[in-house]
């Protein structure tokens, strides 16, 4: 009997449709996302706040990393990216998504396994939740925390992520374009954020008048790693090793740097001295702002993207949050109203007004 050479013999482990390039990419950036997280907002939460709290901030990061996860293969992910469920046209059927011939089979986008989107996914969905906790740091109950946790992204985060980022989700066939999480992410956090703080109440007085950091050297390094994780946060969502994801990295950075000067410099101009947590702030902002624009604009609006972003957020925060009753009331520890949902909705209007024909073309199908 006649035998194919070795080399024209099928893998079934390298399906023909899969990319090995791609999927090694798409594996690499979920890891930078994740990152992002653990160790990322761990060491960010747990040495910004008062050394009395630095345990309990850090584990609430932690925590959500885990039970995300958990709740992501149990039922998240098919109620965010499966097949739409009969009762409720804006989700997927909860499900459970650990079957082998669901997760070796192509997933929906790229040429990647269905295994590789499950995971890419979960990080988002798990420093979405991480977010929300940094409205909440300093006061919250770790045992409410717990229940928060799965519930939101039950009934929250997999509504959004349906409706904006599967191609059947409503507002998707709408054409709205939230690259890699501007509305999804970051505005969703943001509010989600803002309202539990109203529920949850104040920290005391001598805690919300006076918060210092009790490490601000390891907050840098949580900072930094926050920072460096938006590689594969925005260079992760073409779900292609393409130029398009080069673009994406390259304007992400531009853009948090430049966010992270203009913050720095209004610092110094109204205030007469720098601060490296408005340093920070600034580059926070300027990360979420150019998310949802980052593979479709030009490096010249991630510049200007960059000056809005660190000025803008600036103004509600230093300004208009000192101004307005009801902003005053409301106690956001780590200030995400203003960094995730007034920064990304900047960021998805200056989307509208910046994003590139060509580049939308490649990286969102024509069906035309």
């Amino acid at each position: 009997m006649n035998q194919l050479p070795q080399n024209l013999i099928p893998d079934p482990a390298s399906p023909e449709w899969m990319n090995k390039g791609d999927n090694a990419w798409q594996l690499t950036a979920a890891t930078l996302v994740g990152l992002q997280s653990v160790p990322g907002l761990v060491i960010l939460y747990g040495s910004i706040v008062k050394k009395k709290w630095a345990v309990n901030s850090a584990f609430m990061a932690l925590y959500a990393f885990a039970a995300v996860l958990v709740c992501w293969v149990g039922w998240g992910y098919q109620m965010a990216f499966g097949d739409k469920g009969k009762f409720l046209p804006f989700l997927g059927k909860p499900d459970v998504s650990l079957d082998q011939k669901v997760l070796l089979e192509k997933a929906f986008l790229g040429m990647l396994p269905t295994a590789t989107m499950v995971f890419f996914q979960f990080v988002f969905a798990a420093i979405t939740l991480i977010l929300v906790a940094g409205a909440l740091l300093g006061r919250m109950n770790f045992i409410a925390w717990m229940l928060f946790v799965p519930l939101w992204l039950t009934f929250s985060y997999t509504v959004s992520a349906y409706s904006i980022w599967f191609p059947s989700g409503w507002l998707s066939k709408m054409g709205i374009i939230d690259y890699s999480g501007g509305y999804v992410i970051h505005l969703s956090s943001g509010v989600a954020g803002f309202t539990a703080a109203y529920w949850v109440g104040p920290r005391g007085n001598k805690d919300r008048e006076r918060f210092p950091p009790n490490n601000i050297l390891l907050m840098l390094a949580g900072a930094g790693l926050l920072w460096m994780g938006w590689t594969g946060f925005n260079g992760g969502d073409p779900y292609v090793a393409s130029i398009d994801a080069s673009l994406a990295v390259l304007n992400t950075h531009v853009c948090a740097a430049t966010s992270l000067l203009t913050w720095l410099l209004l610092d110094i101009l109204f205030f007469e001295k720098p601060s490296v947590i408005g340093a920070t702030q600034g580059m926070i902002t300027g990360l979420v702002c150019i998310t949802p624009a980052a593979g479709v604009v030009q490096g010249w609006a991630a510049i200007i993207m960059g000056l809005m972003s660190g000025s803008i957020p600036w103004y509600t925060m230093m300004v208009l949050h000192k101004n307005i009753s009801l902003l005053k009331q409301i106690d956001d520890t780590m200030a995400v109203f203003h960094t995730h949902a007034v920064a990304g909705s900047l960021g998805g209007i200056l989307t509208g007004f910046f994003a590139n024909p060509k580049l939308n073309r490649l990286d969102y199908i024509d069906t035309n």
